[in-house]
């Protein structure tokens, strides 16, 4: 199966090199890889470049945001499946995308997804954050829960069928999409509990009160317009299951 792979940047000339020699070290020969720039006004762009021989498809113009990006690479790609590396994001060792056309092959799933951990940005190998995940099941939406958008893989087809992602959303888009495909359409899915994607941060301190409050909203917004119910504690519990992702940091 070929795997089309989406990098999504603008300004990000500290990490860009990072994702894109991520994806170029994989095992697996058949990748598309898209990279979309929001018209880049740092060195991104050139470091982009200079790697044109090996990307399938660079796009650097202005765009209205990271969704609307990603969303220009999903309608570019051709392969069977998707997934989203963004800049500040690395694949956690060279074997990742052949792990995942395995699982997909193995379980004849529509999605795959996988343990997230966040790492320090001048250190790669300190964890500050580990977000280990579980199987699916239709109960968890409920309980606040939703899998490591960037180690989320899926089939190109539930795009099409189901949609990209909604825009009107500046936080929770990932979050939304994820409900749409796996609560309100019940695509299938299988979880590899492994790392699959390391992700640099600024820790917690880069996480505000006012942002919080935003993607409160948003959350409460994405089951109100795929017109399904929450539960009473469930846009409680979403914050407060991350808070063991920053005790339990072990694989």
């Amino acid at each position: 199966m070929k795997v089309s792979i989406i990098t999504v940047c603008r300004n990000s000339e500290a990490t860009i090199e990072a994702a894109i020699r991520s994806v170029f070290e994989q095992d697996y020969a058949d990748i598309e890889y898209i990279v979309i720039d929001g018209k880049s006004t740092d060195k991104t762009f050139p470091i982009i470049d200079k790697h044109r021989n090996k990307i399938s498809k660079i796009i650097s113009e202005k765009d209205d945001g990271m969704y609307f990006a990603i969303n220009k690479g999903i309608k570019l790609a051709i392969g069977d499946i998707v997934g989203i590396l963004n800049a500040d994001d690395f694949y956690a060792n060279e074997k990742i995308i052949s792990l995942v056309v395995k699982e997909f092959n193995e379980k004849k799933s529509e999605s795959v997804y996988g343990n997230l951990q966040y790492v320090s940005p001048d250190n790669s190998r300190k964890i500050i954050r580990h977000w280990k995940s579980q199987p699916y099941n239709s109960k968890l939406f409920l309980k606040g829960w939703m899998p490591p958008h960037p180690t989320f893989f899926v089939k190109r087809n539930c795009y099409e069928q189901f949609g990209i992602f909604n825009t009107t959303f500046s936080i929770s888009a990932d979050y939304e999409l994820m409900l749409r495909f796996l609560y309100k359409h019940n695509i299938t899915s299988s979880f590899i509990p492994e790392v699959l994607v390391k992700m640099r941060t600024g820790g917690i301190s880069n996480v505000t009160f006012k942002s919080r409050v935003k993607a409160n909203k948003e959350d409460r917004l994405a089951w109100k317009v795929n017109g399904l119910k929450p539960a009473r504690f469930t846009f409680i519990a979403k914050p407060l299951s991350k808070v063991t992702q920053f005790i339990k940091r072990g694989d």
